[in-house]
């Protein structure tokens, strides 16, 4: 019984995708940039919404911009990354679905 431990964390280990745990590393890094941007832009429960479609709908570039800005301001340019990001297809449809009418500049 003992053995089984080890073995199943082999087998956990073997299961994990390299490429799909980097992009979750590399949303949840966007997410503390995106979110202070949002949050000038929404009201909490909203901003928590918004920031969730914008870093769930971001393309992998896109992610790896905004995670090059981890514990930095946001200055203007991250803030124009975040808001041509909400503007996008996807984190637009995303917004619209959740009632938000998108961020202004």
């Amino acid at each position: 019984m003992r053995a089984a431990g080890p073995l199943l964390m082999v087998f956990a280990l073997a299961a994990c995708d390299p490429a799909q745990v980097a992009d979750k590393v590399g949303r949840r890094a966007a997410d503390t940039v995106v979110r202070p941007v949002v949050a000038d832009y929404l009201p909490g429960g909203q901003a928590e919404t918004a920031t969730r479609c914008i870093v769930d709908n971001a393309s992998a570039e896109d992610v790896k911009a905004l995670a090059q800005d981890v514990g930095v301001g946001a200055g203007s340019r991250t803030v124009a990354n975040v808001l041509r990001i909400a503007a996008e297809p996807g984190p637009a449809s995303c917004l619209a679905a959740a009632g938000i009418a998108g961020l202004g500049g």
